[in-house]
């Protein structure tokens, strides 16, 4: 890769009330240089002091271009929430690109994520069977093999790109979920039924309360279009949101494991074959989603915002 790269993808940016992470990122986004930027906001929430003045230098740092770029903003007057600001503004995104870069206010890219992500994307761009390119490895145990990446059912989503082609299948509201919720097809997808039992508690919880979230969904349907994913061999954006004044990642440092990136190699290592690798999606599992204790918590939680509780 060269010392000085520029991207050749469209970057999103979605920020909203925190300077300090958002700076960070966009001084990555500016060493990428992309061509056309796009900056999506959402609104301060009513009856928070000090937070329309946050959102608006936030919205001054991520908007203070200094070399040749078009810029596109999105800056909403009231709040929508995260779940509904974030899932529209990639929609907004996906009306004006075809494909590009997805980047919130704290996931900070590594240098080597864009050239990556550029690569990916044209190679794999008319294949409808990849969903996106993520810049996420959050395994503890060392590569399965010598390639670059590899396939899986597992979306990543902190530091992502995508095609409109796959973003115009999301649906916010997972209409389909009631049809589909009793049958086999996320054992089949998963293979593991505490893994099957821990998502079916989170799509009913989604589909049932409307949390603030918007991730979850674009998961469902990642999975019900039988789509895969493609994870980096390491781990190229670290996560600064962990902490007390997240929307959603507020447990310590020592929960988050995206806290640490690497460089890629090149030239990119390209699988021979297109096979999902469901032994590191099973580490994944084993590291991230299967412990039921970490589910409780999401549900007290989301009953808690819900005002279940």
């Amino acid at each position: 890769m060269p010392e000085s790269y520029q991207t050749s993808s469209a970057v999103l940016f979605l920020i909203f009330n925190r300077p300090d992470t958002t700076k960070q990122v966009f001084e990555a986004i500016r060493g990428a240089r992309p061509r056309r930027l796009y900056v999506a906001a959402d609104g301060p929430r009513p009856n928070r002091p000090g937070e329309p003045e946050k959102c608006e230098a936030t919205r001054s740092i991520a908007t203070a271009i200094d070399w040749p770029c078009e810029l596109i903003t999105l800056f909403r007057a009231e709040n929508l929430g995260c779940g509904r600001a974030v899932s529209g503004a990639v929609s907004w995104f996906f009306e004006h690109e075809e494909e590009g870069i997805v980047l919130e206010d704290d996931c900070l890219p590594e240098p080597t994520f864009f050239p990556y992500v550029d690569e990916l994307l044209e190679r794999y761009r008319n294949d409808s069977r990849v969903a996106l390119v993520s810049g996420n490895n959050h395994q503890r145990q060392p590569r399965r093999n010598d390639t670059s990446y590899y396939f899986s059912q597992i979306p990543h989503i902190w530091g992502w790109a995508t095609w409109r082609r796959a973003w115009e299948r999301y649906d916010f509201a997972m209409a389909r979920w009631p049809e589909v919720r009793s049958n086999n097809w996320l054992l089949d997808v998963l293979g593991s039924k505490k893994a099957v039992e821990a998502w079916v508690k989170n799509f009913d919880h989604v589909h049932t309360i409307d949390p603030d979230t918007w991730d979850f969904q674009w998961v469902f349907n990642i999975w019900c279009e039988r789509m895969a994913v493609i994870l980096p061999g390491v781990n190229l954006v670290r996560n600064l949101g962990f902490g007390s004044d997240a929307t959603h990642t507020t447990g310590g440092e020592e929960h988050n494991l995206s806290s640490r990136s690497f460089p890629m190699a090149f030239p990119l290592r390209h699988p021979n074959h297109f096979i999902v690798d469901s032994v590191a999606d099973q580490r994944t599992f084993a590291a991230e989603f299967i412990p039921l204790s970490f589910h409780r918590k999401v549900v007290r939680k989301l009953k808690k915002w819900a005002g279940l509780t």
